[in-house]
C-alpha cells in the first residue's frame, strides 16, 4: 500500500520532447502532487540522464539501441532500472505504480505503448495525435473495454474537452477547431511550394517540436486534428469545422443545438492545457501568466485556404474512406516531412508524395492492430519509392 496515496505517478513518454519537458515543468511546479515514475527517450539519452537525475523515476527507456551504454554509464551511480527498445517501453507503461501515463512521443511510435497502457487501465494524458489518427476506433473500443479513461493535452482538444464539461454530447452541434494558420497564411500559394525548413520552422505563435511545427505550416496537424476530435468526441466529420485564428488566443469552440458556442481561451502556452489534464477534474492553481483580454483589441476569424493548404482536404477524404486510409496518410506523411527536414525534397512536394501514396495503397476495412502495422509498413515503403523519384 501507498504511504503517498494522494501522489499521482506519472510515465513521460518522450521525455526529451517539446510536451514531454514541458510536463516536467508541471512536476517541478507541485512536488506534492506527482511523481515521476517513468522517463522515456528516443535516441537523447544526455537530457534523459539529466532529467533522470533531477526526478529520480524508478525507471528510464531509451528507444535507441546505440544511445543505451551511454545512457547506463551516465547514470550508474543512481539506483533507477535502465532499459531500451519499443517493446521495453511498451511493457514499462503497464508498471502498477503508474497512474498517469503522458504519451508525447512523436509520430506512429506513440500508438503501441499507448495501447499497452489503455489494456493495463491507465489514465492517459493524450499527447500523440498520430494514435487516434492510425487507430481511432481501435483505440476507442479498447478505452471502454478496458476502463482506461483519455483526458487530451493537444491545446485544442483539451478546449473542447472543457466545452463539454457538463454538457450532453448529443446537444453539440458542431466542433470548431482553430487554426494559426502557421507560418504560410499570408504567403501566396506559388511562394509557398518553394518554402525552406527554416521559413517553415518559424511558428508565429507556437514553440513545438520540428515535425510538429512542419505539420503546423502544412495544416497537416489540423486535419490529424479533426481526425482526432472525431474519434474523442463520438462527433461525425462533417459536425467538424476549422477556422484559421491567427492570435492564437481561442483554442477552440463547441457550437450548441440551441445556437450558443462556447469557447475555451488563453495565452498560446502549452503549460495550460498539460496542467489540466494532469490535475483533471481539478483545476491547478498556478502563478503563471494569465490571459489579458485587453492586450488583445482584435480577434479574427476565416476560413482555411484549401487550395494552399491541400492536406488539410487530404485528411478529410481520409476519414469520410475509413478503414486504414487514415493510416495510409499518417504513414506518407511522417515520410513527406523527414525528407524534407533533410533537404531531399520541397515544402510544395510534400502534398505531392501524400496523395501519390495514398493514391497506391489499396483500401483495406479491417483495423485488427495487426492489419494496421501492416498498413503502416506498406504505405511507408510506397512513400519511399515514390520520393526516391521525386528527388
Amino acid at each position: 500500500m501507498r504511504l503517498d496515496s494522494n501522489v499521482r505517478h506519472i510515465a513521460i513518454l518522450g521525455s526529451t520532447g517539446s510536451i514531454g519537458t514541458q510536463t516536467l515543468d508541471i512536476v517541478e511546479e507541485y512536488p506534492h502532487l506527482f511523481r515521476v515514475s517513468l522517463l522515456t527517450a528516443h535516441r537523447n539519452w544526455r537530457l534523459l540522464a539529466d532529467q533522470a537525475r533531477r526526478f529520480l523515476p524508478l525507471r528510464v527507456v531509451i528507444a535507441d539501441e546505440a544511445s543505451y551504454p551511454y545512457l547506463c554509464e551516465a547514470i550508474a551511480d543512481l539506483p533507477i532500472e535502465v532499459a531500451y527498445g519499443a517493446e521495453a517501453i511498451a511493457q514499462a507503461v503497464t508498471d502498477p505504480e503508474i497512474d498517469i501515463v503522458v504519451t508525447a512521443m512523436v509520430g506512429y511510435s506513440g500508438l503501441s505503448p499507448t495501447i499497452e497502457a489503455i489494456k493495463a487501465s491507465k489514465t492517459i494524458a493524450l499527447a500523440n495525435k498520430e494514435t487516434l489518427v492510425v487507430a481511432g476506433e481501435l483505440i476507442t473500443g479498447l478505452v471502454l473495454r478496458h476502463g482506461a479513461a483519455i483526458v487530451p493535452v493537444d491545446s485544442e482538444h483539451s478546449a473542447i474537452f472543457q466545452c463539454l464539461q457538463g454538457e450532453n454530447i448529443s446537444e453539440a452541434g458542431k466542433i470548431i477547431l482553430t487554426a494559426s494558420g502557421g507560418p504560410f497564411r499570408t504567403w501566396q500559394r506559388g511562394d509557398v511550394e518553394k518554402a525552406t525548413a527554416a521559413d517553415a520552422l518559424k511558428h508565429p505563435n507556437w514553440s513545438m517540436g520540428a515535425k510538429v511545427t512542419i505539420d503546423s505550416a502544412s495544416m497537416m496537424n489540423k486535419g490529424f486534428e479533426m481526425i482526432e476530435a472525431r474519434w474523442l468526441f463520438d462527433c461525425p466529420p462533417e459536425k467538424i469545422e476549422i477556422v484559421v485564428h491567427p492570435q492564437s488566443i481561442v483554442h477552440s469552440m463547441v457550437q450548441f443545438a440551441d445556437g450558443s458556442v462556447k469557447a475555451q481561451l488563453g495565452v498560446p502556452d502549452m503549460h495550460l492545457p498539460i496542467r489540466y489534464a494532469l490535475g483533471y477534474p481539478n483545476r491547478l492553481v498556478t502563478r503563471q501568466p494569465s490571459l489579458e483580454l485587453a492586450q488583445y483589441a482584435v480577434l479574427t476569424f476565416e476560413a482555411p485556404d484549401m487550395e494552399k493548404f491541400p492536406m488539410l482536404g487530404f485528411a478529410f477524404d481520409a476519414i469520410a474512406s475509413g478503414g486504414n486510409m487514415p493510416c495510409v496518410l499518417n504513414a506518407a506523411n511522417e515520410i513527406a516531412v523527414a525528407a524534407f527536414l533533410r533537404g531531399d525534397i520541397l515544402f510544395g512536394e510534400i502534398p505531392r508524395l501524400v496523395e501519390r501514396t495514398l493514391a497506391t495503397v489499396g483500401f483495406q476495412s479491417s483495423l485488427a492492430y495487426d492489419d494496421l502495422v501492416a498498413t503502416n509498413a506498406e504505405a511507408r515503403a510506397k512513400a519511399e519509392e515514390i520520393l526516391n523519384k521525386l528527388k
